[in-house]
């Protein structure tokens, strides 16, 4: 004798099954795509679409290059930009000759201490105005003076230049540091006037660097 009870699911897909002859149904799969995975490149292009055709006349080239050509505010901006990260000192934007430890390295020696050297912009503008005074007096004692201090600037330059080539090498035992080469950096650093040198000096008067 049969009880009357409430079947489960699993009974009733069981009784079903029976009934209509056929086995118990399979388990759902999840059918792949059935073709690889695109690339994110691929897909990229593909969302962007296809690259525009090459300009085929120079007027066209030149119309394409004014388009993609940055605004001039936007050149204002860069150089302004480029100027104080040199100023800074900043590696990317310097010079290749004031690149590296070794070369600010120097910069710090010469900013270190005053010379006779930082006079040579303001001797050049004597020697000029020296030109323009009528009186051969003036003018022999102006230029008598002018070649004084230009000596003395000349072997102050060979002399720092000497001093501070040693204590690179000192300091960088390991790099090439070349005497000439150094001499005229240090020569070219030391004849600018303090507040015009680039990159700017990052030391104060009587440090040691």
């Amino acid at each position: 004798m049969r009880f009357l009870r409430r079947s489960t699911p699993a009974a009733v897909v069981e009784s079903e099954a029976t009934d209509t002859g056929h086995g118990p149904a399979e388990p759902t799969r999840t059918v792949g795509k059935g073709r690889p995975t695109p690339k994110r490149r691929e897909a990229e292009n593909k969302r962007r679409g296809p690259a525009p055709p090459p300009p085929r006349t120079q007027r066209e080239a030149a119309r394409l290059a004014k388009a993609n050509r940055p605004s001039k505010e936007q050149r204002r901006q860069a150089a302004i930009e480029r100027r104080e990260r040199m100023a800074a000192g900043d590696d990317r934007y310097l010079l290749p000759r004031d690149r590296g430890p070794v070369k600010a390295y120097i910069r710090d020696l010469v900013d270190s201490r005053p010379h006779l050297m930082g006079l040579f912009m303001p001797l050049a503008i004597l020697v000029v105005l020296s030109l323009l005074v009528p009186v051969p007096a003036v003018q022999q004692y102006l230029n008598l003076f002018t070649l004084v201090a230009l000596f003395t600037m000349i072997a102050e330059g060979i002399f720092l230049g000497i001093t501070i080539t040693r204590k690179a090498r000192a300091k960088f035992p390991d790099a090439k540091i070349g005497g000439l080469g150094t001499g005229w950096y240090v020569f070219t650093r030391a004849s600018q006037l303090r507040r015009l040198r680039v990159p700017k000096p990052r030391v104060q008067r009587g440090a040691n660097p």
